[in-house]
């Protein structure tokens, strides 16, 4: 591929980080055996940033070994935000490692030492990362390798500086990694097992260029000051406990908020014809049988035993819908029906991979499964597609759609697949939705559209999904009768807009920073007299607000008003309202914003007839209060 690349020019021989041929992505030191279609990948390519990113978890590893000594190698691959390579040693790395480590991967770059891929027989790399003292390497390509007479090695420079077992590729040498930076420690195991392995994980991150890693790197400590997990505690809304792994304790203000959501839910829904349904916790093992879930996701089950029965919480809604629409007979007339349910559910994840409320054991979903005749679906999907474009509005929201297609294994008949992906395509189309195609990532029972939500600094966040089913309603013999008075199968469509609850909570504290619009807020509105004097006209003003339907409460604290102003602020409120001698004798608050400040003296009512409609209105962005309570004032 070198060659092939300076009979084009030399600047492209030096730009050039690897190729792809006939699709197939592979370095500059493959031969060219035959002729082919070749694509020279350069850093303008799409493919360029992975390439990157794991070899520079390489050039970590390098560095690793050089420091550590003994240290053992497992795996490092690329991912949607860096890469990570684990690592085997006798103590935990600490944030002076990180350091020492980073020094030498920049030492290695400088010194531009080739990746040289090697072709090993089989019986030589075994035995020599045997006798390295790297059995997790031996165990690897025992695995991988099964029944070949050679394996692909990839050194840098020679075996005695670096050398993994890898079949690539990766960039020709180690002066194209500049970009790089490491980020953080974790503990890990061998292939996820916690019976295996205790491993140390190395996570970083690299780039193209500086300018793209330094952005990066603002928006990581951007999201650190985001967390939701810190703001979520800082701002009283959940909590966790040891005892309850993976569940969250809802306070006072995030059950508010999780009813919230809930509720607004349930008025999109029940306008467009969704019927609210709650189905059992808990079902026996033959419902599982029949959904494949046992088969294919007992591991991720709550077991329950009961008199002899096994039993399992349910971790998700659709055989109890399913069951739901078997209950009785149904017409073509009757179609669509459209189930909702928000019970909880529960999935028995890894406590190694459990996070905040973005990774949990019990969490509920805006769930709904819409049962539909073959000729419905694309009218359906695209009433699903302008709920979604509805929904996301309201949260302001950016989001973009994918559509993923008939896999390689896949169940049904390639015409009622086109058939499918020609229905969503057609959907997406009339709703006005611009939309990508992952090839051959549709669901084995059919295909779906995936959207992602772009949050405020640039992460994306895969929320709702509608997908097609025509496995299951022939698992559960599902049917109606048709005008033509035969049973019929209708096609299940899948779908949720938040997708959980959880999920969707953690994306808008991190997205709003806690700073809720004033519809979301868990608290609205905190009366803060200056003087004990001041609170009995303070409590008039929280009942008028109550009796609004805004939800707000009073500071009757002994604190001074500065102290109450910073403290509200600190607990992101959208409006403080300042009341002393003044106000009181006035019958008026003095209206304060958590980051516009001081708005002025203005009316009880008639701020409260300007908070109810921006309530109304569902403003997402921050309020501009003084132009909405003056146009209030002059109704």
């Amino acid at each position: 591929m070198r060659e092939v690349a300076a009979a084009i020019s030399p600047r492209l021989a030096e730009a050039a980080l690897a190729a792809v041929v006939d699709d197939r992505l592979v370095d500059l030191s493959t031969p060219l055996a035959a002729d082919a279609r070749v694509r020279l990948v350069t850093d303008k390519s799409p493919e360029a940033l992975g390439l990157t990113r794991h070899s520079t978890a390489h050039l970590m590893a390098a560095a690793v070994t050089a420091l550590f000594p003994g240290a053992q190698c497992g795996i490092g691959p690329a991912i949607d935000e860096g890469f990570f390579y684990d690592f085997v040693v006798s103590r935990p790395f600490v944030p002076e490692d990180l350091e020492a480590i980073e020094a030498k991967m920049r030492e290695l770059a400088t010194a531009d030492l080739p990746y040289q891929r090697q072709s090993w027989p089989r019986e030589e790399a075994l035995a020599y990362f045997a006798q390295r003292g790297e059995p997790l390497k031996v165990q690897l390509i025992q695995e991988k390798t099964a029944g070949q007479s050679h394996v692909s090695c990839y050194a840098i420079k020679d075996r005695d500086t670096f050398v993994d077992f890898c079949v690539g590729p990766h960039v020709p040498s180690s002066g194209k990694l500049k970009a790089f930076k490491l980020l953080s420690t974790s503990n890990a195991y061998w292939k996820g097992d916690a019976s295996s392995t205790p491993m140390q994980r190395i996570y970083g991150t690299a780039f193209l260029s500086e300018k793209d890693l330094k952005a990066h790197l603002k928006q990581v400590e951007e999201a650190k000051a985001r967390d939701h997990r810190r703001v979520g505690r800082e701002t009283g809304l959940f909590t966790f406990h040891p005892w309850a792994p993976g569940a969250a304790f809802w306070l006072g203000k995030g059950t508010t908020l999780y009813n919230t959501l809930a509720n607004y839910m349930r008025e999109v829904l029940f306008p467009a014809g969704y019927v609210e349904v709650k189905t059992p916790l808990i079902f026996n093992k033959a419902l599982w049988e029949r959904s494949g879930h046992w088969k294919h996701y007992r591991q991720n089950m709550f077991l329950v035993e009961s008199e002899g029965e096994t039993m399992s919480l349910k971790p998700m809604n659709c055989p109890g819908h399913f069951l739901t629409f078997a209950s009785e007979m149904r017409s073509y007339r009757d179609l669509p029906i459209r189930f909702h349910e928000q019970t909880p559910l529960h999935r028995n994840e890894a406590s190694g991979v459990l996070s905040g409320l973005t990774r949990v054991r019990q969490f509920s979903q805006d769930d709904a499964h819409c049962f539909v005749r073959p000729d419905q679906i694309g009218e359906e999907v695209e009433r699903l597609i302008r709920l979604v474009q509805r929904v996301y509005g309201d949260f302001g929201l950016p989001f973009s759609a994918k559509l993923s297609t008939r896999p390689d294994e896949f169940l049904g008949d390639v015409a009622t697949w086109d058939h499918a992906e020609t229905e969503l395509k057609t959907a997406l189309e009339h709703a006005g939705m611009a939309y990508t195609v992952n090839e051959k990532d549709g669901a084995f029972y059919g295909p779906k559209i995936d959207f992602d939500v772009t949050d405020a600094i640039g992460r994306k966040w895969q929320c709702a999904t509608i997908q097609l089913d025509y496995q299951q309603p022939e698992n559960f013999d599902l049917k109606y009768i048709g005008a033509d008075n035969t049973e019929h199968r209708p096609v299940v469509i899948h779908r949720a807009i938040f997708g959980s609850f959880e999920r969707f909570i953690a994306l808008l504290i991190e997205h709003y920073a806690g700073a809720f619009p004033l519809w979301l807020a868990p608290l609205q509105v905190r009366v803060l007299p200056i003087a004990d004097r001041h609170a009995g006209y303070g409590r008039t003003v929280v009942a008028r607000l109550a009796a609004a339907g805004l939800r707000a409460e009073l500071d009757e604290r002994q604190e001074k008003i500065g102290y109450k102003i910073r403290e509200a602020q600190l607990q992101k409120i959208p409006y403080m309202l300042v009341i002393g001698d003044r106000e009181a004798d006035d019958g008026t608050v003095a209206v304060r914003t958590r980051a516009g400040g001081d708005q002025g003296a203005q009316a009880v009512d008639a701020f409260v007839v300007a908070a109810l409609e921006e309530v109304q209105t569902r403003r997402a962005g921050s309020p501009t209060v003084g132009a909405t309570l003056a146009a209030a004032q002059s109704r």
